[in-house]
């Protein structure tokens, strides 16, 4: 009688768990940014590019607390204990033999303690680096007016223009250069806003107004088709589904209002005409950001510091770049997100470079050197005309902003055997 039961309680709803079963087979895929994301097609080449790049972003940040010691050189032991500063995974000493021509690491004389300092190859890529930025002077004051005019109230906070100022070729300290050797131009304005002080006009025509033009003028298209339109480059790979054509042709002869131009009022989406006009404004709104960076590519959450000075609060930033693949790509090499202006690169490089690029570009071909030819190519000497008593170095000196309580100690490596004033046991540490 109980089995009898528990069997007619097992099968009480028979049709109701096939129709759970038959719903969840033919449910419809979710489709968000994220699942957009994960099955967008891949470009290798600009995932290598965003790889390096981010290489390169930890290579500098780790020179630049290096220079702040008082004898060009700083102790293993200290420098482990930016790793988190810098954003490395890896030991520190894995680090820094993983790029022998930029780091150099050696025995001090006097303390016997491993100790690093930058390679003058890459000490003077940084100089060249730095000077190619300040002989760039009026490009990137025409780069921070442009931008200034696309905002709403031709103001930007300082702080956003500070995240991304090696993005925009500006100096570290730009307040004190490149604005205050214009106040006809920019102003400061409390508590921390840049505001452009008169709107040029001969500066309000977008990058994209070029390619325009081109096409209009060399293959003799309509300016209903090219008004409004943009470059399209889609990856190898990319797959064309039935309507997505006419879908694009359509897209691309939308009217929208223009990055630099201004309306009465907010810009909203019901002034617009339409989400559809609205999201066409943003489009053109990274776009034209993109084209006035120095690389023509940004991390995705950089761009989170100005949507509401350009007016693209009502829009996922994100899920639009991922909605058009032929004019955006989101690479997420190196632990972030960034997006590249497609139409500036073919086979992983700048179409267009610019001193500032080329000197990266110099930097990153030192970097993949790695440790190839290094033993040949960098003979390492330790310092000379050092005593026991100027041997010591000033932590003080270097702004670690750690605490003494979680300094990591020196690698194993390093210490299982014994290094040499010539440094010749380094290959095998």
């Amino acid at each position: 009688m109980l089995r009898i039961l528990h069997n007619s309680h097992k099968n009480k709803f028979p049709e109701r768990k096939a129709a759970v079963l038959l719903h969840r087979r033919w449910r419809k895929p979710t489709d968000s940014a994220q699942t957009r994301l994960e099955s967008r097609t891949r470009d290798p080449r600009l995932d290598r590019l965003a790889a390096r790049a981010k290489t390169l972003k930890k290579v500098l940040k780790l020179q630049e607390l290096m220079s702040k010691a008082r004898r060009g050189f700083t102790s293993v032991q200290i420098m482990s204990r930016w790793r988190n500063i810098v954003g490395i995974n890896t030991p520190i000493g894995d680090f820094l033999r993983k790029y022998p021509r930029v780091f150099e690491t050696y025995a001090h004389p006097s303390r016997r303690n491993p100790v690093c300092r930058v390679s003058k190859k890459f000490s003077d890529l940084v100089l060249e680096e730095a000077a190619a930025v300040e002989e760039s002077g009026p490009e990137t004051v025409r780069r921070l007016a442009k931008l200034l005019m696309m905002s709403a109230d031709g103001a930007l906070h300082a702080h956003a223009l500070w995240l991304v100022r090696r993005e925009l070729g500006l100096p570290d300290g730009f307040r004190d250069s490149v604005l205050s050797r214009h106040p006809d131009m920019f102003r400061m304005v409390y508590p921390d806003t840049v505001v452009l002080v008169e709107r040029d006009e001969g500066l309000a025509g977008a990058e994209v107004e070029k390619w325009r033009e081109k096409e209009y003028r060399e293959k003799w298209l309509s300016e209903f088709e090219t008004k409004y339109a943009f470059p399209i480059h889609f990856p190898t790979g990319f797959r064309i589904e039935r309507g997505f054509r006419e879908r694009m042709r359509n897209w691309q002869r939308l009217a929208y209002v223009k990055p630099y131009e201004k309306k009465e009022g907010t810009v909203r989406v019901r002034t617009c005409g339409g989400m559809e006009r609205f999201e066409k404004r943003v489009v053109g709104v990274l776009h034209e950001f993109l084209s006035l960076t120095v690389e023509r590519m940004v991390e995705v959450e950089r761009l989170a510091h100005f949507r509401r000075d350009f007016n693209m609060e009502p829009v996922n930033v994100r899920e639009l770049l991922l909605k058009h693949p032929g004019i955006f790509y989101i690479s997420t090499k190196g632990d972030t997100q960034t997006v590249f202006l497609r139409e500036a690169y073919s086979k992983g490089c700048l179409l267009e470079p610019n001193p500032i690029y080329a000197v990266r570009r110099k930097m990153l071909d030192l970097i993949l050197l790695g440790s190839r030819n290094a033993a040949i190519a960098n003979i390492v000497q330790p310092l000379e005309g050092l005593s026991k008593d100027d041997g010591a170095i000033d932590e003080n000196s270097v702004d670690a902003s750690c605490d003494e309580d979680w300094v990591m100690p020196i690698l194993p490596r390093y210490g299982e055997q014994p290094l040499d004033s010539n440094g010749s046991n380094l290959r095998d540490a």
